[in-house]
């Protein structure tokens, strides 16, 4: 009998989604409509029309798998090894180094291979 009423709700899901995007479009319109209104009651307006619809979002199967996927790319990112000021700064000079090297060579095989054009153009 559960899973009845979850291929209900999530048989509802198009209609959620139709009410989000009815939800943001009518805001978009109405932060239009209302442009000579203050601007801080609009992007207050915007906020709370967006909160509403991604909490009504997060009401549907997908909603819950993106809220999911969300919270666990967060806790990966906790788990992270980030490298110290040092080693940040070491590979930055390292990859300069290497970029200013292969520029001059890149340069250099320009300059040749210029040379070489002209000399048999003349």
């Amino acid at each position: 009998m559960n899973t009845n009423l979850e291929n209900k709700a999530g048989s509802l899901d198009w209609l959620k989604w139709l009410i989000v995007v009815g939800l943001l479009a009518g805001g978009v319109f109405a932060n239009w409509y209302y442009q000579d209104e203050m601007l801080l009651l609009r992007v207050a307006g915007l906020l709370g029309i967006a909160g509403v619809a991604v909490l009504l979002a997060l009401q549907t199967e997908r909603g819950r798998a993106i809220w999911s996927l969300l919270k666990e790319a967060r806790t990966e990112v906790r788990r992270v090894v980030w490298p110290s000021n040092q080693e940040t700064t070491q590979t930055t000079l390292v990859v300069l180094l290497l970029v200013f090297v292969f520029a001059l060579i890149l340069w250099g095989l320009d300059a040749l291979l210029g040379w070489i054009v002209s000399s048999i153009i003349g």
